[in-house]
């Protein structure tokens, strides 16, 4: 009875403490997921507005046929968060190797992509892997899908055009060769 007694003690108190371990493990996981969630809503909580030049992380994709929007996959487009940049929206990335910086246009939504991060698709999916992750400026240039978030003014910032434009000179007509 001795040998017993002792060992349901024993199991008894280990129930206990295996019982207080997982309950303090659940409640810590839980805090530090609930901090960690609110870090994330206070960074991203604000909508940027056109014309906002702000601090942005990029990595690359390059598989996929149709984007989100349903337009397929291509080069000038990139992936975001549609809480931070609607699809429609159009930014003009700095930072990336020459090659890449530009103008994009927000058409796909990526499973990962959250808060201010864009992923910028490539055709080759070496240059994808190759392009890591970079801190990158995003100037937004236009909010969605509507084109009076902007007006011509600020647009004639970015794309300027010429004072005059000339005429193309044109072809001359090919002759009429006269039936013989």
């Amino acid at each position: 009875m001795i040998i017993s007694g002792r060992f349901w003690r024993k199991a008894t108190v280990t129930a206990i403490a295996a019982i207080g371990f997982v309950s303090l493990y659940e409640v810590t996981a839980l805090d530090s997921n609930y901090v960690a969630r609110l870090a994330t809503l206070r960074e991203t909580s604000e909508r940027p507005v056109p014309g906002a030049r702000l601090a942005f992380s990029a990595t690359a994709y390059c598989k996929g046929i149709v984007t989100a929007s349903g337009v397929a996959a291509q080069t000038g487009v990139v992936a975001a968060d549609p809480e931070m940049l609607p699809v429609g929206s159009v930014v003009d990335i700095e930072s990336l190797p020459e090659r890449y910086n530009g103008i994009y246009t927000v058409m796909d939504t990526g499973p990962s992509v959250h808060g201010r991060e864009v992923d910028v698709y490539m055709w080759s999916c070496n240059d994808a892997l190759r392009f890591g992750r970079r801190p990158i400026h995003v100037t937004v240039l236009r909010l969605g899908w509507n084109p009076r978030a902007t007006t011509p003014s600020f647009l004639q910032r970015f794309f300027k055009r010429a004072d005059r434009l000339e005429p193309l000179p044109s072809r001359p007509l090919p002759l009429a060769i006269p039936p013989s």
